[in-house]
């Protein structure tokens, strides 16, 4: 009786301190630590993205208050090569699965700083194109994923309002000329548009807040 007591208790304390899963069910990822994710950040990508994700150089994208799951996919598809760069592949190449969630769930904590159009003939053409598309082309507006307002739509498209009108010119160029794969339905739109079209755009939704 006492040999069956002290088996029962090992076999307890051996037991799973939790639940085991159930067929075809994946662990839950750890809760993002932001403490963690702003140490990631600022060895890694403060020089290009600034401290708090507003960056001041028009060429690299402002991230702050991005969707985080939109920015975990990104880096997630740099690291593999599916969106090419060789600046931020090699930058993504060093972070791990938890160093993303914890980066991009910090940056989504920053709050975003406003940005402004510049050329007022062009931000007409564009905050048209954004607003209802080009029917006669069969070109979707813009706010229709992205919100009317920027905001984009958390987990599904990202947030544009305030983007450096420089940056977001090249994304739709290298969707419209192939360089940038990673989006069926974004190549599919910028195929569409012309240089003008795309400058236009670009200039608005720099302005949008």
């Amino acid at each position: 009786m006492k040999l069956l007591a002290s088996l029962l208790m090992s076999a307890a304390l051996a037991a799973p301190a939790f639940p085991a899963l159930a067929a075809g069910e994946t662990p839950k990822a750890a809760k993002p630590d932001l403490a963690k994710g702003e140490a990631s950040y600022a060895a890694v990508c403060v020089a290009c993205h600034a401290a708090d994700g507003n960056s001041t150089i028009a060429a690299n994208p402002k991230l702050a208050q991005q969707h985080p799951e939109y920015l975990v996919k990104q880096l997630q598809e740099f690291k593999s090569g599916k969106r090419a760069d060789p600046v931020m592949q090699g930058m993504a190449a060093i972070l791990s699965e938890d160093d993303m969630r914890n980066v991009s769930w910090w940056l989504a904590s920053q709050k975003a700083k406003d940005g402004f159009s510049k050329d007022k003939d062009l931000v007409a053409l564009g905050e048209r194109i954004y607003r209802g598309g080009i029917q006669d082309r069969n070109i979707a507006a813009c706010a229709g994923c992205h919100s009317p307002n920027g905001a984009g739509i958390p987990a599904q498209y990202p947030r544009l309002s305030g983007q450096h009108a420089d940056y977001t010119v090249k994304q739709l160029a290298d969707f419209r000329d192939g360089k940038r794969g990673n989006n069926a339905q974004m190549r599919d739109v910028a195929a569409k548009l012309n240089d003008r079209e795309v400058r236009a755009v670009a200039d608005y939704i720099a302005g949008l807040r």
